[in-house]
């Protein structure tokens, strides 16, 4: 008997959005101190790539600085952020969804914590 073929779902297209914690240490260390925050928030748009899916990356301001607080050498070694996945308004848009990144403040670390699905409301 043949497998019966299922209706594939798009992932991508579900608006969703989650919280993650991301490891900059690791993703920064050896490089020149001049160029590791630049490289940080690169590495933070590239970790919103794979975890989302979209291309189209956007940083906010509150993350931007929470990056830059400490200058160009002394990036933090590890940075909790909200990552949704949103439905493009424009019609010449190039791609149907974004994501945006907000930096979520932890008061206690961000050592030890879990991706979680945040509710959108």
């Amino acid at each position: 008997m043949a497998p019966k073929t299922t209706q594939k779902r798009s992932t991508l297209a579900d608006v969703v959005t989650r919280e993650y914690t991301i490891h900059l240490h690791k993703l920064v260390h050896g490089r020149s101190f001049k160029k590791r925050t630049p490289h940080a928030i690169k590495a933070v748009k590239e970790f919103a790539v794979k975890a989302m899916g979209t291309p189209d990356v956007r940083i906010d301001t509150g993350l931007n600085k929470a990056l830059w607080a400490r200058g160009v050498r002394n990036v933090p070694h590890r940075i909790r952020v909200r990552i949704a996945r949103k439905r493009n308004d424009d019609e010449d848009a190039v791609h149907k969804l974004y994501s945006y990144v907000t930096f979520v403040p932890t008061p206690n670390g961000a050592k030890g914590l879990e991706t979680v699905v945040v509710d959108d409301e």
